[in-house]
């Protein structure tokens, strides 16, 4: 899955209809060109690539104020949006996302109703555990074996999926008591710098 994607969906449907300068600017305001492949060319290329793939309807407006050509702005299609909430939600509940694809559905959490994004969150936790117990079971040595060093590969996954667990627990607990507007409950983009 490709950060990039998830990023540049949730940034035209927050606007509704937006140009590339402004997903540029929102993803910038996250820092997302620290932690994603989010540079200025890659979302300019994300922006044409997937309205060639009908995820999102491009619209030429009046020539840019700066005297260069007409801006194009940029809607969700109907299987733009399916696109975005599926992307979101596999995101949430998959516990083998690279960092910079869970950053940017953290980002875009709150998109989604309370109970679902709890239920995800659960899924998470649930497949992590299970890859926490795969680990200890195929990366601990054997009564006498000596793995030297290789067995660190063991020691730092079960570490990431046990550090992995435990924030998902804690958002599950946030989430429970109520932290954060979320979709079913009014607009969760309300006084959030964008």
């Amino acid at each position: 899955m490709s950060a990039i994607r998830l990023l540049v969906l949730g940034s035209v449907r927050q606007h509704g209809r937006a140009h590339g300068y402004q997903v540029r600017g929102d993803l910038e305001m996250w820092g997302a060109q620290e932690w994603s492949n989010a540079k200025p060319g890659s979302i300019y290329h994300a922006l044409k690539t997937m309205a060639k793939q009908g995820l999102l309807v491009a619209h030429d407006t009046a020539p840019s104020e700066a005297g260069g050509p007409p801006r194009t702005e940029y809607e969700l299609t109907a299987a733009g949006e399916a696109e975005y909430f599926s992307l979101l939600r596999t995101a949430l509940a998959s516990h083998d996302q690279r960092v910079d694809v869970l950053t940017a559905c953290v980002g875009f959490l709150v998109d989604l109703p309370r109970a679902e994004a709890v239920a995800l969150l659960r899924q998470r936790v649930a497949a992590l555990e299970a890859w926490r117990e795969d680990i200890r079971r195929r990366w601990t040595p054997g009564e006498g074996e000596d793995w030297g060093h290789i067995a660190e590969i063991g020691v730092l996954w079960e570490d990431i999926a046990a550090g992995g667990a435990h924030w998902a627990r804690g958002l599950i607990e946030r989430l429970e008591a109520g932290a954060y507007v979320m979709a079913d409950e009014g607009d969760p983009w309300d006084g959030i710098v964008r």
